[in-house]
């Protein structure tokens, strides 16, 4: 498929973008060449090829959850730098 300079034009219109004359003949060759090489997949057979939406099987990795121990609070807020008898104390971040 051979894309013009006029299509060429027309998109960089539509992108906002101010090209050169040598850089849009330079872009028609390279998306003219691109869509030509794309084309070739038309060429396969794929009558019986399954659509995928990923090259590897997409599995789910997440976990069950379940209950399990924790640390006591006394032992959590031993090392705290500030602290009261049941929390952390922070700084106050909003006003």
């Amino acid at each position: 498929m051979k894309i013009t300079r006029k299509e060429v034009g027309h998109v960089s219109k539509l992108a906002r973008l101010a090209l050169e004359e040598e850089e849009i003949e330079q872009f028609t060759r390279q998306l003219s060449d691109i869509l030509t090489y794309v084309e070739k997949l038309n060429e396969l057979d794929t009558r019986n090829v399954e659509p995928t939406s990923h090259v590897l099987p997409v599995k789910n990795v997440l976990r069950e959850d379940e209950v399990s121990g924790s640390v006591e609070r006394g032992k959590a807020l031993m090392n705290a730098p500030d602290r009261t008898e049941e929390f952390f104390r922070v700084p106050k971040v909003i006003e």
